[in-house]
């Protein structure tokens, strides 16, 4: 008697789902493996070559997003039961990309702020940034959404269209150079001519002190630290010393240092620095 052999429907079916399975896996371990390039490529040319890594990070972002959309693509397309529900969905075609266009408006605004970022550069990443009440460096730019690491070590994210329409002060911008405003009051009393040499002094023997003077102005013996008295106010004269400094980190450490120091000057020798006085009149 005649024997025929079936192909069994069950064994078809588990090698679909082992090929679908093989192509997730890879495309997976290929989105790492080329995020692990990515890291390395950055750190080096930051490293070894001082570069600016925003393009090679948002580079790294765009290849992986890549990666998954084609590996996932695949994936479905190996599945002819998948294939075929893409098939139906692409038959209305019309209706879905209204409702993708729908459901997707906001995040391909996003990426599109997120290209124009990256295109005219009003920051870039290791920026210092300040945006509305927050302030902290730049610390990612994805397809998305832009990070930011402030002074407590906390992560800010930001939408890139919503940063792109926001008015943004950057320390680090064309120019990393900082001016730093030293104000400081002192009474009616005291000797103004002093304490304008004593703010002098200060700021000119700080490490972290740089000299902003152009040629020109070398040239014309302008004054390098400039101290100058800038209102009188009800119960002290409130001065103001211009302070330059390489970065804003120097800044900010430099003008902690002066406000100490100037303080313990002061001190000794008896520049009065006032509270406020009130004059209460009683019937």
């Amino acid at each position: 008697m005649q024997k025929f052999n079936f192909p069994n429907p069950l064994n078809g079916a588990v090698s679909q789902i082992l090929i679908f399975l093989l192509i997730i896996v890879l495309t997976v371990i290929l989105a790492r493996a080329m995020n692990q390039f990515f890291k390395k490529l950055i750190k080096r040319s930051t490293d070894e070559l001082d570069t600016d890594p925003t393009n090679y990070q948002f580079l790294r972002h765009a290849t992986i997003g890549i990666i998954y959309l084609v590996g996932f693509s695949i994936a479905i397309y190996s599945l002819p039961q998948l294939r075929a529900l893409a098939s139906s969905l692409l038959a209305g075609a019309g209706i879905l990309a209204v409702a993708v266009g729908f459901a997707s408006q906001h995040a391909l605004s996003n990426i599109i702020s997120g290209v124009f970022i990256i295109i005219f550069k009003p920051f870039r990443i290791r920026d210092r940034v300040k945006l509305r009440e927050m302030s902290g460096i730049i610390e990612d730019i994805t397809l998305r959404h832009t990070v930011i690491r402030d002074f407590e070590n906390k992560r800010i994210i930001i939408p890139n269209a919503m940063i792109s329409n926001e008015i943004i002060i950057n320390s680090d911008k064309g120019d990393n150079r900082i001016c730093k405003w030293i104000d400081i009051s002192i009474s009616y009393d005291s000797d103004i001519d002093r304490a304008k040499a004593i703010m002098k002094e200060e700021i000119s023997s700080h490490p972290f002190n740089i000299d902003n003077r152009t040629p020109e102005q070398i040239e014309n013996q302008e004054e390098s630290i400039p101290v100058r008295v800038v209102s009188l106010g009800e119960s002290s004269v409130n001065i103001r010393a211009w302070a330059w400094a390489i970065n804003s980190v120097d800044a900010f450490v430099m003008s902690c240092d002066l406000y100490e120091s100037i303080k313990k000057r002061f001190d000794k020798e008896s520049i009065e620095i006032p509270y406020p006085h009130r004059t209460i009149v009683s019937k």
